[in-house]
């Protein structure tokens, strides 16, 4: 008896011990994970620092009215970004404080794990339409009021703009052309539409103006211009600042001299708005008649709404699988490559016929409606089968599914179990593949000749590349133009 009990004892030791190795092992996982996407999140904040002071810099060179526009929205831009990378990393550390009390816990319960899977989220034809007065649009009296508007769009961490967009009173509408994808929503996605307004015509100083600019350093133009003119044009009160512990700490922006957008307008869509057509929403105002900036809304915002859920899209599930199809010999099995995507099981006659896009041999439906259940072992088989029931015309149509063991049983039901949690997640957008078409990368702004200036010939400021930025102004001199391009050249 007691070499008995002996030998109980150190067996329900070896089971803590592993347990506890168990425990280790997925906590040192936990702590890998949490770094890299500390370090992924910091690298963003980085460099939206980065494109913030080069955008600071630039405001305060701009000699035309177009030029600050554009750099006053890329700060704008910039600006909500860190904020919201901010926040994502707070949140980031909020969880993984969460889960590591959790796995460090000795008595935490069996948790339910399962997440729906990410999914494209894609807004696109955007028009608000305007509401003039009869005077100022079919009279055309009054004064032309004109001014810059663009859209801001947000999920979660994931910020995007729209192109500028000159309003007068000769539009019924504000339309912006740009077709925005966001990449790893969630089914509970909230996508935030923000219009911003500024009035184009306001008097408003650039600050240091290339002139200015070229007068205030020219007596640095000799063998030290280069570093007097970086120190001069240092970020200042705009750049980060390293705690010691690696984390960056945002000091207040400094106030830049320009034009000043306003948000006119916001909306929220979330699941329940996607559609796979042209639809109409409400927007809530927030500026008024008295704002210079005002633009006469209407009170609505139109656009396409689509989402592809990874589901819809990928492979969820795939192997080699032996299939007893309805109403064929009962003791007759097709040896098939099975793919688990969107709402089917295409079945193969080879793994290579997938690669070729070959057409598969037959395909078993795997939609909301659809019945899966394990069978009994019967004597052909050593592992559980997968019976499959679908409906079609009032008939109960079942196929047999058998993979080579019980673990690939297992993990054919584990997909198929996700599928169906995916789908009751994302809804309507389970049932047919809506159509996402990617935007194509932007292209710069072509310049007139009335304009005779190259900003608007580079790329966005929210692009990662500035090169050629080249301010054309023959008060500043060929040395400070030089410098100025090669600081944007190293910051990017």
């Amino acid at each position: 008896m007691f070499c008995r009990n002996q030998t109980t004892r150190a067996t329900i030791a070896r089971g803590s011990a592993l347990e506890m190795e168990i425990r280790r092992g997925k906590f040192r996982r936990s702590v890998l994970l949490d770094t890299l996407q500390d370090s992924n999140i910091q690298k963003k904040i980085d460099h939206e620092i980065r494109m913030r002071d080069g955008a600071c810099k630039l405001l305060a060179a701009c000699s035309q009215r177009e030029q600050a526009l554009e750099a006053s929205k890329s700060l704008l831009t910039c600006n909500t970004r860190i904020m919201a990378y901010m926040s994502e990393l707070q949140r980031m550390k909020e969880a993984q404080v969460m889960q590591r009390v959790a796995l460090r816990s000795s008595d935490a319960g069996p948790t339910d794990d399962r997440l729906p899977c990410k999914g494209r989220v894609a807004i696109s034809d955007l028009r608000i339409p305007l509401m003039w007065k009869d005077t100022e649009y079919f009279k055309n009296k009054g004064e032309l009021h004109r001014c810059a508007v663009f859209c801001l769009l947000q999920v979660g961490a994931e910020i995007h703009d729209t192109d500028m967009v000159i309003v007068d009173r000769t539009l019924t509408d504000i339309c912006f052309d740009n077709t925005i994808v966001f990449s790893e929503a969630s089914p509970g996605f909230e996508l935030r539409v923000e219009l911003y307004s500024c009035c184009s015509e306001d008097d408003y100083s650039t600050g240091s103006t290339p002139r200015k600019l070229a007068s205030k350093l020219s007596s640095s133009l000799g063998r030290s211009a280069g570093k007097k003119l970086r120190v001069a044009m240092d970020p200042g009160a705009c750049s980060p600042i390293s705690n010691g512990g690696g984390a960056t700490l945002l000091l207040p922006l400094p106030t830049v001299v320009g034009p000043k957008y306003h948000l006119l307008a916001h909306t929220t869509l979330s699941l329940s708005h996607v559609q796979d057509s042209f639809r109409t929403h409400d927007l809530s105002i927030s500026g008024n008649e008295e704002c210079s900036h005002w633009v006469p809304l209407y009170g609505n915002v139109c656009c396409r709404l689509a989402a592809q859920p990874h589901c819809m899209t990928q492979q969820m599930m795939s192997g080699c699988l032996k299939v007893k199809q309805f109403g064929g010999d009962p003791q007759s099995w097709t040896n098939v490559y099975g793919v688990l995507k969107g709402t089917n099981l295409f079945c193969y006659h080879r793994q290579e016929d997938v690669e070729a896009n070959i057409e598969p041999a037959f395909t078993i439906s795997i939609n909301k409606k659809t019945r899966i259940r394990a069978s009994e072992k019967d004597l052909h088989n050593k592992a559980q089968s997968i019976c499959i029931s679908n409906h079609y015309g009032g008939e109960e149509v079942t196929h047999t599914l058998s993979a080579d063991s019980r673990e690939d049983t297992h993990r054919w039901m584990e997909a198929f179990w996700q599928q169906f949690y995916d789908m009751s997640q994302w809804k309507q957008c389970c049932d047919d593949l809506m159509k996402i078409e990617l935007p194509s990368p932007r292209k710069p702004t072509l310049v007139t000749s009335k304009q005779g200036s190259l900003y608007h010939e580079m790329a966005p400021l929210t692009i990662p590349s500035c090169e050629g930025i080249l301010l054309q102004d023959n008060a500043v001199s060929a040395e400070i133009r030089a410098l100025l391009s090669s600081y944007y050249n190293d910051s990017y």
